[in-house]
């Protein structure tokens, strides 16, 4: 019922631009409000205390069920002729802001449908970040769920205030700030407003949808570009030290949080690879343009973004493949981004390292650590269970595609894309998911939830021991 009330701000756009879609987000909204209100008012007096396992189903079902809802103004518009899986793709990857589309000739489509392609977006971001700080936390599982060791810094607690309510709230407020800002700099650097706002939406969201078929490559700017990078950045940072930088008026706590320090490095290291190849493969005529390119890419690609400024899938030695594999990484945990989450790759990479060194003192006692503080084994063996069910799971989709015939660069890069929450790929997905058949198209759905629900969340419901009593 909540989310019918968002269809009326594109009905409102289709308004005022005339474009013909007014009655289609009206009639959308009406659907799905009496859908909700028969599901609700039967048992609106209903109160009982929800077990955990509830707990896995309500969130489960929010982008299920959403994901469903939403794509139905894009399955009744008929300027766009969408099929069922079309238009369920469409809102998925809306939604887990993966960015991945369908669509074509998106300059000539009406500003309705693209304004509610970015809204969908932004409104699937402040629901990652609440699921990222305030819910996944209680029920075990998620990125956040690490700092259940009391590691050092200003992320220790996975609540950021005592009621989730009150966590939810302080969040959306900084995620608000940010869209507003996002969108302010945008129009000031040249932006038309529909634009900036739109843009400001997938940025902040870290979605990578746009308006225009060229994707931020239709501006010329770089300074709109560097903007989306800086935004794109803090957006792949966990939002918590945000709050906490805001409230406490010091930036000091990024710095004394090993995941962000992690996440600098990473981020960093990235842009200087892919400049120097850049330069080295003398790509573009001046330095400028090598510079921002090279940048606006890193960044973009690896925060699981998915904006891009120029046709980086024909870049040479290797860098898209580079660009790919960094999206495995993703942003930290408690952001709008995707992938595996910069602290699990951090404590992956530690555990390593103590095993090298067991091997040279097979009786020392060596915790893995993060800042000053001892990972319990409990985290570490989660880690370990979370990568290992991802390759396994990335291997059976994948297999999957091929089987349906995909090629095999097509297939890694689909899987990639979706399960990283990515948007664009390599092969036949570089650029959309238009010519990949249904059976596909499903696949990657699925893949693009699994990836934003954090593989076990969604994965539970389909075990035998979820539904005993």
């Amino acid at each position: 019922m909540v989310f019918s009330i968002f269809m009326l701000p594109p009905a409102g756009v289709a308004a005022y631009y005339n474009d013909g879609q007014t009655e289609n987000f009206l009639t959308s909204a009406g659907v799905l409000f009496v859908i909700g209100a028969l599901i609700y008012l039967p048992l609106k007096d209903y109160r009982v205390t929800l077990r955990l396992r509830d707990g896995f189903l309500v969130v489960a079902l929010f982008w299920v069920a959403l994901g469903f809802a939403g794509a139905a103004p894009l399955l009744s518009a008929g300027v766009l002729e969408m099929s069922l899986v079309d238009a369920v793709f469409e809102s998925v990857a809306g939604l887990t802001t993966t960015g991945a589309t369908v669509l074509i000739n998106l300059d000539y489509l009406p500003r309705s449908i693209l304004y509610y392609r970015q809204q969908l977006q932004w409104l699937g971001g402040m629901g990652i970040i609440v699921l990222a700080v305030a819910v996944l936390p209680m029920l075990g599982v998620g990125g956040m769920q690490l700092y259940k060791a009391e590691t050092p810094g200003p992320a220790k607690d996975t609540r950021i205030a005592p009621r989730i309510s009150q966590t939810a709230n302080r969040l959306w407020m900084i995620y608000f700030a940010f869209t507003v800002v996002c969108a302010l700099a945008y129009w000031a650097a040249g932006m038309e407003l529909f634009d900036a706002i739109g843009h400001s939406f997938s940025t902040v969201a870290i979605g990578g949808f746009s308006t225009h078929d060229a994707n931020m490559g239709y501006y010329s700017s770089h300074t709109i570009h560097l903007i989306a990078v800086l935004f794109m950045f803090l957006s792949g940072a966990n939002f918590a030290l945000h709050f906490l930088a805001w409230q406490r008026k010091t930036l000091k706590h990024y710095l004394l949080d090993p995941e962000f320090r992690a996440y600098l490095v990473f981020q960093t290291v990235l842009v200087l690879i892919t400049v120097v190849v850049l330069l080295w493969g003398k790509e573009y005529d001046s330095l400028a343009d090598t510079l921002v390119h090279g940048l606006f890419q890193a960044v973009s690609i690896s925060t699981t973004t998915g904006f891009t400024t120029t046709e980086y899938v024909h870049w040479p030695n290797g860098l898209p493949v580079l660009l790919l594999l960094a999206s495995f990484v993703g942003g930290c945990a408690g952001s709008t981004g995707g992938g595996m989450k910069v602290v699990r790759w951090l404590l992956i990479y530690k555990q390593g390292l103590r095993e090298i060194f067991r091997l040279v003192h097979p009786n020392a006692e060596i915790p893995v650590k993060l800042g000053q503080k001892a990972v319990p084994v409990r985290i570490i063996d989660a880690v370990w269970g979370f990568f290992s069910v991802y390759v396994v799971l990335f291997a059976i989709m994948m297999l999957f595609l091929m089987a349906t015939g995909l090629d095999q660069v097509t297939a890694f890069s689909a899987i990639s894309a979706t399960l990283n929450n990515l948007g664009p790929g390599l092969g036949d997905v570089a650029a959309n998911f238009r010519g990949v058949n249904d059976a596909a198209k499903w696949v990657g759905i699925f893949s693009m939830l699994l990836g934003r629900l954090e593989i076990f969340t969604l994965l539970v419901l389909f075990t035998p021991t979820f539904w005993r009593r």
